[in-house]
C-alpha cells in the first residue's frame, strides 16, 4: 500500500491524544495511525508533549494506609499480558477486533450493490463499514456534524479529490458531496458519524431512519 495522503487534521490528533475523541472517532483515527506512519509520528510528538506537561505537575500527598497498599499492589504477580488484536485481511486492528474472532462482516444491503455493517451505535455517535461497488456513486449529501470516513480498499473520489487505501476524509457541516467509487476494485470504507447525514433527494431520505445513517 502506498502512503496516505490525505491525514487527520491536527485538532482532531490533538483530541486523540487527549483522550476527548468520541469512540467512533477514536476508532477510524487509530485505525488510520496504524497505517500512516505521518501521524503515528504526530501522535507520538503530542503524547510526549503531555507526558512533560504531566511530570511538570505538583504532587499531592496521599494517606500512609494509601501508600502501603500502593506498594502491596506493586509487589504483586503481574497478569498476563493480552493478546494484542491483529490485522485480518484489509481489516486494520482496532476494527478486526470489533468484528469479533471469526472475523466475518456482518453487512446488510442498502441497494444497487451497496452495503453497510453497523459497528457500533450510541449517543457519542456511530460507527460503520460501507462498501460500494467500483463506479457507483454515493447519494449527494451533507453534513450535521463531523462524519470520518477511512478508506481500505479500493477508492472514491468527490469534490475534495481521490481518495485511496489510508485516506482519510473529514466530512463536516459546509461540505456538499457525492462520492464515487473508482471503477474496478470494490470501494470499502469504515465512517465515524456523531448526526444524520443530510441527503439531497427524497428516496434516501426516505429510508434514512431504516438505515440508521
Amino acid at each position: 500500500m502506498t502512503a496516505p495522503a490525505h491525514h487527520i487534521p491536527e485538532e482532531i490528533l490533538v483530541a486523540y491524544a487527549a483522550g476527548s475523541l468520541p469512540h467512533p472517532h477514536a476508532v477510524v483515527v487509530a485505525a488510520h495511525i496504524s497505517l500512516c506512519d505521518t501521524c503515528r509520528a504526530a501522535l507520538a510528538a503530542h503524547q510526549a508533549v503531555g507526558g512533560a506537561l504531566l511530570e511538570q505537575e505538583s504532587g499531592e500527598a496521599v494517606s500512609d494506609s494509601l501508600r502501603a497498599r500502593v506498594l502491596d499492589m506493586l509487589d504483586a504477580p503481574l497478569p498476563p499480558e493480552p493478546t494484542p488484536p491483529k490485522r485480518k485481511g484489509i481489516y486494520p486492528a482496532p476494527v478486526a477486533e470489533l468484528l469479533g474472532p471469526d472475523g466475518q462482516v456482518p453487512w446488510k444491503s442498502l441497494g444497487f450493490g451497496v452495503k453497510q455493517a453497523l459497528l457500533s451505535e450510541g449517543e457519542e455517535g456511530s460507527l460503520r463499514l460501507l462498501y460500494i461497488p467500483g463506479g457507483r456513486a454515493m447519494p449527494e449529501h451533507g453534513h450535521h456534524g463531523l462524519e470520518m470516513t477511512l478508506v481500505l480498499q479500493g477508492s472514491f473520489s468527490d469534490d475534495e479529490g481521490l481518495f485511496g487505501p489510508g485516506d482519510i476524509e473529514i466530512g463536516h457541516d459546509a461540505l456538499e458531496h457525492t462520492p464515487i467509487a473508482t471503477p474496478g476494485v470494490d470501494c470499502i470504507c469504515l465512517a465515524a458519524t456523531d448526526a444524520p447525514l443530510r441527503f439531497k433527494s427524497l428516496v434516501p431520505r426516505l429510508f434514512q431512519p431504516f438505515f440508521r445513517i
